[in-house]
């Protein structure tokens, strides 16, 4: 017997923890108030953030391309957030 019951959002993060990231635009506001652990910055920048499927930030730059890299180089396949 197949078992049909949903699959939690939880769930569904843990799977992609070690293969898949995010790569979401966003402006240094939104990241003091996403992740109050990180250090203070100017507000009006517009940034990129490298987020791991379960939320967890990993990087912050100023260039996507600089997160996409370092996406690569963690052996993370990366996804675009709009």
């Amino acid at each position: 017997m197949i078992d049909r019951s949903p699959i939690t959002p939880e769930t569904l993060a843990q799977l992609g923890v070690a293969k898949v990231a995010y790569v979401k635009p966003m402006r240094s506001d939104e990241i003091t108030r996403m992740f109050p652990q990180a250090p203070a910055l100017p507000p009006g920048l517009d940034l990129f953030a490298l987020v791991s499927a379960d939320g967890m930030p990993i990087m912050v730059t100023d260039r996507r391309e600089d997160a996409v890299a370092n996406a690569w180089q963690n052996e993370l396949e990366t996804v675009s957030l709009h």
